[in-house]
């Protein structure tokens, strides 16, 4: 809301009350905490409420705070308290973006003085001991143990510094999302946590154990940003954390109490099969590096869970794709659900890549088969898979798609006339998920197409799984090359038809096959011929 106070200052007054702003911040943004050179950044400074007057703030000088002009633009909360806040994490964010990945609580906990410690403990006669010597505190805490009617498990209820707190990012591989502003705002609100953190210690490990949190970190990680440095937190006992992953895992999938992302979704499930693998070597007392058993083997032995084991084995493929260090994709795929920043959903990459190219039937060859010939199967699907990726991150995305142009409102920017870059604007168009499902599996019959004029037995379904020549993956190559050719993808007038609102999947299909939509609006000269294509390059 615009500041009647400060429109009735004089240009004299002004000035000298951005002055004293000036000298009680420090020099620096109230949002960023950088620095303000009023020289330099004079005339891009900007003087805002703290507290907004629509939130119950005064309009007067106890209420304003000096910001760089970008940073109070770009704020995140109308708030500026808030807004500092989050400018702190996006700092955060942008330090972890360097190793490719998203910020998590233990990113915080670092930023903020915690993970330091071991907590010395003693749990005996129904009793949890514990103090804080490392804080020069060497008071004596006792809190309750209570053992769970339900699952057996130990547990207690205790306030613990940030300094002993530790991120379990094996149950709790989620990254902190987008909701974290909302729960910043409204702990700052003064609106009490209604659910605690939940973590576990190994008492094994000796007097002192560490102290590792595996829910709740999203709230955990707001309280910290807003300056808490005490947490209140429900910690197991010596539990048995293979309950805990599936519990948490069970939690974000078939119960759907937390919104896990599919790519956290995979990831866990990844965890959980490593998981059973080992109570499998622990059953049948085989070495803990042995891999002589199959995926079938493994769901008939836990055949309580036959369902969920099968579905563990094709996230750990998944899993093994996604993170794959030679991924070169990845770079351009929102794993965090919705975003204007990358082409790619997870999403869409599941429905295409991972639904056409990794076969969804058990193996019953062992997890170790000619691995070291480089011809186990399922390590040929994602090694290839992977491959496959890279060439349409070579030929399609890198150097073309411009992450500052994101992907908000390209079509409408190109009905409006705006100028953007064709490779960019290829780029989106083909990664529009409707679009890649029809296209890949083209892709998909250029391989197919190869093993059968050359002769080469093959399972379709396993297509993968057996070491392509590299004469078809040149194949793949010239297809790409020449499909990302065509002139739909940069055809402004399309902008108004064929890409101007989602389509199904069988409009492209159509499109593909025909050149027209199934309304018989022509898309293109003619379908596209597969032979043809590859006979032109």
């Amino acid at each position: 809301m615009p500041s009647l106070f400060l429109r009735r200052l004089s240009n004299d007054d002004r000035e000298a009350m951005v002055i004293r702003l000036h000298e009680s911040q420090a020099g620096n943004c109230f949002i960023c905490g950088k620095g303000i050179d009023l020289a330099v950044h004079g005339d891009s400074t900007e003087v805002d409420h703290i507290e907004p007057v629509s939130a119950g703030g005064k309009d007067g000088p106890e209420n304003f705070a000096l910001t760089h002009g970008p940073c109070n633009r770009l704020k995140q909360a109308s708030d500026l308290r808030v807004a500092r806040v989050l400018a702190a994490f996006a700092e955060i964010a942008d330090c972890v973006a360097l190793e490719n990945r998203s910020p998590n609580l233990g990113d915080v906990l670092a930023q903020y003085g915690g993970r330091k410690y071991q907590l010395p403990i003693d749990v005996s006669s129904g009793v949890l001991k514990t103090s804080f010597p490392d804080m020069d505190s060497n008071a004596l805490v006792s809190v309750p143990v209570y053992t769970d009617s339900v699952s057996g498990f130990r547990s207690c209820f205790i306030e613990l510094p940030i300094e002993y707190l530790h991120h379990d990012s094996h149950i709790n591989p989620r990254a902190i999302g987008t909701n974290l502003r909302k729960l910043v705002e409204e702990f700052h609100r003064r609106r009490p946590q209604l659910h605690v953190g939940l973590a576990w210690i190994d008492t094994t490990e000796g007097d002192r154990v560490e102290v590792n949190l595996f829910d709740g970190q999203h709230k955990a990680a707001a309280q910290i940003l807003l300056g808490a440095r005490i947490l209140p937190l429900r910690i197991f006992i010596d539990p048995d954390t293979d309950v805990l992953l599936t519990t948490n895992t069970n939690a974000g999938t078939a119960l759907r109490q937390v919104a896990f992302d599919r790519s956290v979704q995979r990831s866990l499930g990844s965890s959980i099969l490593s998981s059973r693998m080992d109570l499998y070597r622990q059953a049948l007392s085989l070495d803990q590096e042995d891999e002589s058993f199959s995926e079938r083997d493994l769901v008939n032995h836990f055949q309580g869970e036959g369902r969920q084991m099968h579905r563990y084995v094709l996230d750990r493929v998944r899993n093994s794709i996604t993170t794959h260090p030679d991924n070169k994709l990845k770079d351009f795929i929102e794993f965090g659900g919705r975003s204007t920043d990358k082409p790619l959903s997870y999403s869409a990459v599941e429905s295409t890549f991972y639904q056409f190219f990794i076969d969804s039937r058990l193996l019953t060859t062992p997890f170790n088969y000619k691995l070291e010939e480089g011809s186990n199967p399922r390590q040929l699907e994602i090694d290839q898979t992977v491959r496959l990726m890279n060439i349409l991150a070579d030929q399609i995305y890198i150097g073309q798609f411009e992450t500052s142009l994101g992907t908000s409102r390209i079509e409408s920017a190109l009905r409006n006339g705006k100028d953007i870059p064709l490779g960019h604007v290829r780029a989106f168009r083909m990664s529009r998920q409707e679009v890649l499902h029809g296209w890949v599996q083209l892709v998909r019959q250029v391989m197919q197409l190869y093993l059968i004029t050359t002769g080469m037995a093959f399972v379709d379904s396993r297509l993968l799984q057996k070491d392509l020549p590299e004469a078809c993956w040149t194949n793949v190559e010239n297809f790409i090359r020449a499909l990302k050719s065509l002139p739909l993808w940069v055809n402004r007038d399309l902008a108004l038809t064929a890409f101007g609102g989602k389509q199904n999947y069988d409009y492209w299909h159509s499109v593909f096959e025909t050149g027209e939509s199934p309304d018989g609006a022509r898309i293109m000269e003619s379908g596209i011929d597969v032979v043809a294509m590859l006979q032109a390059t």
